[in-house]
């Protein structure tokens, strides 16, 4: 009779601490938690100096960031963390305007297109642009991506 009030709460102990060391077989699905304001470069390569603060917010969206001590400047931050994999990504992006509400340059993460470059690869993670560099005619777009899905190319082995 001893054993057995011994042995039935050493089995049920042992039972539960088996229950915590299961080996994860199903791992549960975790979704991408986005926050802040998207910036691509098509947004970005519209910006030219002289444009006021209404044109600026209809290209880029409202910012996040409107600080009463620096009126001039706007922030736009943008956060992704993947859910997969547990990377996070962040960006951020000022623009600063003149005394009269009119942009004179750019700076952060997503930088604006310069006349010779097709993609513009930043080789600091903060840099600043000046705008007055850029022709004011909008001639200075950036290119589509040339690269096919999946359907494409097997549509072009095809051969439609």
């Amino acid at each position: 009779m001893a054993i057995s009030r011994s042995v039935l709460p050493s089995i049920a102990l042992c039972s539960l601490v088996a229950c915590t060391s299961v080996p994860r077989i199903v791992n549960e699905y975790r979704i991408d938690v986005q926050q802040g304001n998207v910036l691509t470069q098509d947004m970005v390569s519209q910006l030219r100096p002289g444009l006021s603060r209404e044109q600026v917010r209809f290209i880029l969206g409202t910012p996040i960031l409107m600080d009463m001590f620096h009126a001039n400047r706007w922030d736009y931050f943008f956060w992704l963390k993947k859910g997969k994999t547990g990377d996070v990504e962040k960006r951020r992006f000022s623009v600063f305007f003149d005394a009269d509400g009119k942009l004179v340059s750019v700076s952060g993460d997503v930088t604006a297109a310069q006349p010779d470059d097709s993609v513009v690869v930043s080789e600091t993670r903060n840099r600043e642009i000046d705008l007055g560099s850029l022709p004011d005619d909008g001639s200075v777009t950036v290119p589509a991506a040339n690269e096919q899905g999946f359907f494409g190319k097997l549509l072009e082995t095809v051969g439609f």
